[in-house]
């Protein structure tokens, strides 16, 4: 795996930050259509879905048995060319949480070396792809496996959804061991901490909606979410800086995709108005105290939650309302191709 952890933060860092979604979408095209054609006919079989597949929208962040190829079934040469493909679909950023968390599966089998039941393999992570990737074409991939499940679908070569966008970290901080210290998902825990430790008491009685954090994020793996009843406090009872935190929160996990998703994301936030943004708190303000946080706009949710584990354990979630596998882009390319027919 070191080979490949060395070319993805090359890969990461030649892609460009900015631009425009039509050219995000062309050089993720290629990069799937170079992946596919390294696949044997047992690999495609395994790992290519139409877009109106169940499988699509069936995602989890669990250990659990999935459909697509792993990267353990894969040769050398595949492994690189996946590793291209998250590259021409993540920022740089985003590419390293991701092959941290795959490499946290090792960590995970030193600590549980004792339980026969165990299964981590930082190779147990699979590939689909669905529909013909291409220049003007409408499909899309996700990359699984346990803590990390990241859907792309792509509406006519060029509007692309990144989301549903799922991170988990077990441990959060790696205890002892030869990576000691490791704190893969230390902005999202550590920005909303200074945010909520920032509040005053007459804020903090808006902001905490619970003394005790759930037990994870309520969203769950469901494949459509609604918005909460909005809950915590409003974008326009924070001050000057803590607008600051909760917005650079935010980017923390929109900026997960290239620059061009992410831009893209980030107009629409706030066309939706950053007035209507909430910010929700459960549980302690200290480390190693369970807690659990909800970012919610118009738009979008994000869901942090970290209680297991003795409070070592995070899973947290950005999802789009209208937009979660490119639903609504969807919905409006059926209804344009249905109009062209007439």
């Amino acid at each position: 795996m070191k080979c490949v952890f060395v070319l993805l933060l090359v890969l990461a860092f030649a892609v460009p930050a900015r631009g425009h979604e039509e050219s995000a979408a062309n050089e993720m095209a290629t990069a799937a259509n170079n992946l596919i054609a390294s696949f044997s006919p047992d690999q495609k079989a395994a790992s290519l879905f139409a877009m109106d597949h169940d499988h699509r929208l069936d995602w989890h962040y669990i250990p659990k048995a999935r459909k697509g190829t792993t990267l353990k079934e894969m040769t050398a040469q595949q492994r690189h060319l996946t590793t291209a493909l998250l590259a021409a679909s993540l920022s740089a950023k985003g590419l390293v949480k991701t092959s941290n968390i795959m490499s946290l599966e090792e960590v995970l089998k030193r600590i549980e070396a004792l339980n026969p039941q165990a299964t981590r393999d930082p190779e147990l992570y699979h590939v689909s792809i669905f529909g013909e990737p291409g220049p003007g074409k409408t499909w899309g991939w996700r990359f699984e496996g346990h803590h990390l499940s990241l859907s792309f679908t792509i509406v006519d070569g060029m509007h692309i959804s990144s989301t549903p966008s799922m991170m988990g970290t077990n441990p959060d901080i790696v205890l002892d061991g030869p990576h000691k210290g490791l704190q893969i998902l230390a902005d999202e825990e550590s920005i909303a901490r200074e945010l909520a430790k920032s509040l005053s008491t007459n804020q903090k009685s808006e902001a905490v909606i619970n003394a005790t954090a759930p037990a994870d994020i309520l969203s769950g793996n469901r494949r459509k979410i609604s918005p909460f009843e909005p809950a915590g406090i409003g974008w326009k009872g924070l001050n000057g800086d803590q607008q600051k935190l909760i917005w650079k929160l935010v980017k923390t996990y929109v900026e997960r995709a290239r620059g061009e998703i992410a831009e893209a994301d980030l107009e629409k936030i706030t066309a939706a108005g950053q007035d209507n943004i909430h910010f929700a708190w459960a549980g302690g303000f200290e480390r190693g105290q369970g807690h659990y946080y909800r970012i919610q706009g118009p738009t979008f949710l994000i869901e942090y939650d970290n209680t297991q584990n003795n409070a070592n354990h995070i899973h947290c979630v950005y999802r789009d309302f209208k937009e979660d596998f490119g639903e609504d882009l969807l919905q409006r390319h059926y209804e344009q191709a249905h109009s062209d027919k007439r």
